[in-house]
């Protein structure tokens, strides 16, 4: 029996130049950067009441600060033209647009991003706009949230609402940001808001937030120019058995349906895979597909984003305590990777974005793709003379630019890439115990420091690709 997780040799980086065109962005997400959480009618949302639950979010951090974003736009978007970025991906906060998730839009809470947006076009910047990064309107999830069908037709009038606002001048639209998050941290596992550990719930909201794409993909299409793009972000994961034998094998087909097919396979084929359904029988029979559902799942969508950080090893096993894994638990284990490993203790292996880009090419040629999010936490800190300095992080950006480049050179369709993030934040669960950012944020001060890896990345960006 032999073992298969190796990672591929790593790929060339010297002299890759990128085409004409690439895109050259940074990412960030609303309840991450933003603060300002009761300001100007913002209500609560999901992950205000997660964090403010103690024991959720280590140190008991919460959003509420976070970096600020929200009275330091102008800051932000010039630092963003200092570094050179073409494109700048952020989020909308629902509950500061659309309070409850039903009725008008709070005009304070469109008049931020219509701010935030005439910056980005003042500078030459393109903005890249994302409906929904997890912060559902605390209202809706007391009305059953994403395992309740009716949550999908909100979110199709939120899309509606925003696109009525920024139509006109935003070119590029996403509907969700991974929708694995969401139904699978959030409601199976239950270590992401809102914290529920029911599993049939999960797949009914994992349905739910792909349905809820394909209706706000329609109203995006009514209200926006022809020309604008409307995409769908998700975070496909390199799944590979930690050897060759059957039971590993078929612990990464369950972890391939679970992790990437419950998505893909319905918005690009038009239906679940039955190996997903018959694996999840014992919790639910699908009823919650109703006729009419997929063809509106499957709507034509201009690109697909992908987000990538760390390749999935498993093997034969089980699970203990709450799982992200509908229906797998008895029957997978996760293995730790061999080699360096980020701060979240995350194996760093850019050979697995590659295999992640081929393998849509060959399964979707016809749709171009984009790197959403790439990057990585390390334990950075200011020197005495206040330089950050993160050469792992460069290593990092270096070996995984170098595997799209590679990629793309295989006849691999990729239109841009997004490093996450542009700022240190409020990292989730982790609180600001985590700094993905290329800038770092000392949160007391709220001052912004540009690390080595914010300059490096200036530099491919000004050259159009690697050295």
């Amino acid at each position: 029996m032999t073992t298969t997780h190796q990672p591929h040799p790593a790929h060339p980086t010297a002299s890759a130049p990128f085409p004409p065109g690439f895109r050259w962005g940074a990412a960030t997400a609303a309840y991450q950067i933003e603060g300002a959480a009761a300001e100007d009618g913002r209500t609560p949302s999901i992950w205000d009441t997660f964090s403010h639950t103690p024991g959720r979010v280590r140190n008991g951090d919460t959003g509420d600060t976070a970096a600020d974003h929200y009275h330091r736009v102008s800051e932000d978007v010039a630092l963003m033209a200092e570094l050179g970025l073409t494109d700048y991906r952020f989020s909308v906060s629902w509950p500061r647009v659309q309070p409850t998730g039903r009725g008008p839009a709070v005009q304070k809470g469109l008049d931020f991003y219509r701010r935030l947006v005439d910056e980005l076009l003042g500078k030459g910047i393109r903005p890249v706009l994302t409906l929904y990064h997890w912060d559902l309107p605390q209202e809706l999830e007391d009305a059953g949230g994403w395992p309740v069908r009716e949550t999908a037709y909100r979110f199709a009038d939120y899309a509606a609402l925003v696109a009525a606002a920024l139509g006109d001048r935003v070119p590029a639209w996403g509907t969700l940001n991974e929708p694995w998050c969401a139904a699978f941290l959030g409601y199976a596992e239950g270590v992401h808001a809102p914290g529920r550990t029911d599993a049939a719930g999960a797949l009914r909201a994992a349905h739910h937030l792909n349905l809820a794409h394909g209706l706000a993909t329609a109203a995006l299409r009514d209200r926006l120019p022809q020309e604008a793009e409307v995409s769908l972000t998700l975070n496909p994961a390199a799944v590979r058995p930690l050897t060759d034998g059957p039971q590993d094998q078929d612990a990464a087909r369950r972890i391939d349906a679970l992790a990437n097919r419950i998505f893909l396979d319905p918005l690009f084929s038009g239906s679940y895979p039955e190996d997903l359904v018959a694996d999840t029988r014992e919790l639910t029979d699908w009823s919650f597909v109703r006729a009419g559902d997929l063809a509106e799942i499957s709507r034509p969508i201009d690109w697909l984003g992908l987000n990538y950080y760390t390749p999935t090893v498993v093997a034969a096993g089980e699970h203990d305590g709450p799982s992200a894994w509908p229906g797998a638990e008895r029957h997978v284990r996760f293995v730790p990777a061999p080699g360096p490993v980020t701060a979240m203790g995350w194996p760093v292996d850019a050979s697995g974005l590659h295999e992640v880009l081929t393998r849509l090419r060959d399964e979707i040629p016809d749709v171009p793709l984009v790197i959403t999010e790439n990057g990585a936490a390390y334990e950075d800190y200011a020197d005495p003379g206040g330089e950050v300095h993160d050469p792992e992080r460069v290593a990092y950006l270096r070996s995984h630019l170098g595997a799209v480049h590679a990629a793309m050179g295989e006849g691999v369709d990729v239109r841009g890439y997004f490093l996450w993030s542009l700022l240190d934040n409020f990292e989730w669960a982790f609180g600001y115990s985590k700094r993905f950012g290329m800038v770092h944020v000392d949160f007391a001060s709220q001052r912004r420091t540009p690390k080595d890896s914010a300059r490096w990345y200036a530099e491919v960006i000004a050259r159009g690709g690697l050295a």
